[in-house]
């Protein structure tokens, strides 16, 4: 399964958090404890770990099921993004969170340009229905 975008970010909250501690980064330029708190790392996680399982369960799903599972995690994560304020997930998080979705689908078999296109929709544009991120 692809790298969850939440591992990323939590390595760079651990990152930044060890050059604070080492002297090599000051208070005043630290910004991802901010930018990635621990409940948008969970509940992103929970999320993530949610669309995963989904997606193993499908065996040669249809295109319903596949977009139902998509759906799911994008109300989720949208859910998620108003627990903190519309502010959980930017630009680069949303593009990481499409990227990882797509990824996911592929890595369990399902040709995700055929798909949208089935659908009359580009790659990049299979959860725009549901994203208010």
């Amino acid at each position: 399964m692809t790298e969850r975008p939440s591992k990323h970010w939590r390595d760079g909250v651990a990152e930044e958090a060890r050059k604070l501690a080492a002297g090599t980064l000051t208070v005043e330029d630290a910004f991802m404890a901010d930018l990635y708190p621990v409940s948008l790392l969970d509940t992103t996680d929970d999320a993530l770990g949610s669309f995963e399982s989904s997606l193993g369960a499908l065996c040669n799903p249809s295109d319903d099921e596949v977009f139902a599972a998509v759906q799911r995690v994008v109300l989720d994560l949208n859910a998620i993004n108003d627990q903190h304020d519309g502010a959980g997930y930017e630009t680069g998080e949303r593009e990481e969170l499409c990227q990882y979705i797509d990824q996911a689908l592929t890595d369990c078999g399902i040709d995700v340009p055929a798909l949208a296109a089935r659908y009359g929709l580009g790659r990049y544009e299979i959860t725009d229905e549901w994203r208010d991120w």
